[in-house]
């Protein structure tokens, strides 16, 4: 009897329902794919990694190309003396004028001036020179002592008539008459464009050629006085 109620109280426990384990957890939903913000992901790797391939391609094609090394005035060319060469890196939309073209460019003029500094382009220059509107070259021809020893291309300067003519019947007073008239300045203010130096390379005469952009209207009066030797040439400060 004792083993019977045993039997039928084990039968009753085991209807019961089984409760589940404190360690148990219910399982978590499937996660969510989503293939187009992946593919995003991928495309935006690939073009950063193209982009970078593409700038350090960039910087590795360079050109040799001109650059200005003293200022050059308008009108003004260039030369071994006011230029160099130097590496920049290639550019489809510059007009660079590079190292191989020197000899073409020194024959043209600059169409305006041009500070030292400037890696040269074509824009910079033209075939024949163009002054400016109401402007003038004029062509002066010095002696030493008739300008300052160290002057320049783009200097500003201011032009003087000098010397005294023999007047042989003049008294003293009419000769400081005549001096001090013709000791007045013909230019205020010019620019030199071009400075050359006379003389062969074994006797140094320390004359120079100078060009210079004035006012149009004064350019008579400097070249008159020029042609009669009677030109100095002070530098000023320029505007």
């Amino acid at each position: 009897m004792k083993i019977q109620e045993r039997t039928g109280a084990g039968a009753g426990r085991s209807a019961a329902p089984v409760q589940p384990s404190v360690g148990d957890r219910l399982p978590s939903p499937p996660r969510e794919r989503k293939p187009a913000l992946a593919a995003l992901a991928v495309l935006l790797i690939l073009l950063g990694a193209l982009g970078a391939t593409m700038l350090v391609l960039r910087a590795g094609d360079r050109v040799e190309v001109v650059k200005v090394t003293a200022p050059i005035p308008a009108g003004g060319s260039i030369n071994k003396s006011n230029s160099t060469s130097v590496m920049v890196a290639d550019d489809p939309g510059i007009h660079y004028v590079k190292w191989e073209q020197f000899d073409t460019i020194k024959t043209y003029k600059a169409v305006s001036a041009i500070p030292a500094g400037s890696v040269v382009v074509g824009e910079m220059f033209a075939k024949e020179s163009k002054l400016p509107a109401g402007k003038a070259s004029v062509g002066v021809a010095l002696k030493e002592g008739q300008y300052p020893s160290d002057i320049k291309s783009g200097d500003s300067v201011a032009a003087y008539r000098v010397g005294t003519r023999s007047t042989g019947s003049s008294d003293a007073s009419d000769n400081d008459s005549s001096s001090s008239s013709s000791s007045n300045a013909l230019i205020a203010e010019a620019r030199v464009e071009i400075v050359t130096k006379d003389g062969d390379s074994t006797v140094s005469t320390g004359s120079k050629s100078l060009t210079l952009l004035v006012d149009e209207a004064d350019a008579a009066a400097l070249a008159s006085a020029a042609s009669a030797g009677e030109v100095a040439i002070v530098r000023v400060p320029g505007k």
